[in-house]
């Protein structure tokens, strides 16, 4: 990895450890990960976060949020009824074929995804979402790249640490969220200026 995912990727297992979390990231050198980057067209810095910290079973836990990554093992079968399906599981209308599902939340059920058809220099694209069970495909901008997501999601849970997991009454929501922007907006001004993180 990079330095600057390898920092975000460090900085993201490290909360997980002060906050006493469970997360399970592991080395994964084989095939599998190859194979998906040819099926999938994934771009190489997202394929060097796998290779390196497979999300086995990792989800963030913020007051307002929770976000489990899709695990290399299960990233295939996670495109089914987004742009692939089948008779009971039909893919999403208006779903692009570059659009790939990389975290759900686990709160909401809505999809994170990578913009592949947006690639930069680094290798890196775009993270994505839309709101689940709607007829309409809307998608907002978190984070101008990978690497930017997860250090958005290791910024969010190290603000957490202040306000426990329950659900927050709407001054410490309204404080966690502020907070948040703030941080956010030196991580990532394009993400801040979308606002999903903070509205």
């Amino acid at each position: 990895m990079d330095s600057d995912l390898a920092e975000a990727v460090q900085a993201l297992k490290g909360i997980f450890e002060k906050r006493l979390i469970p997360a399970d990231f592991r080395v994964n050198h084989g095939a599998e990960v190859e194979g998906l980057k040819e099926r999938l067209r994934l771009p190489g810095r997202y394929v060097e976060f796998l290779k390196a910290a497979d999300p086995v079973d990792v989800e963030t836990a913020t007051p307002p949020e929770r976000i489990r990554f899709v695990p290399a093992a299960e990233l295939e079968l996670e495109q089914n009824g987004y742009s692939t399906g089948d008779a009971d599981n039909p893919p999403m209308n208006g779903w692009r074929d570059s659009w790939i599902v990389i975290a759900h939340s686990t709160l909401l059920g809505d999809p994170y995804f990578l913009d592949t058809s947006k690639p930069d220099a680094e290798g890196d694209c775009p993270v994505m979402t839309t709101m689940s069970g709607r007829s309409d495909i809307r998608p907002v901008l978190c984070a101008s790249s990978f690497a930017c997501f997860v250090r958005i999601l290791a910024t969010a849970m190290e603000i957490a640490e202040d306000f426990g997991d329950q659900g927050l009454v709407p001054d410490d929501e309204h404080i966690f969220r502020e907070t948040l922007s703030h941080k956010i907006k030196v991580i990532d001004h394009a993400a801040a200026r979308e606002g999903h993180w903070t509205n």
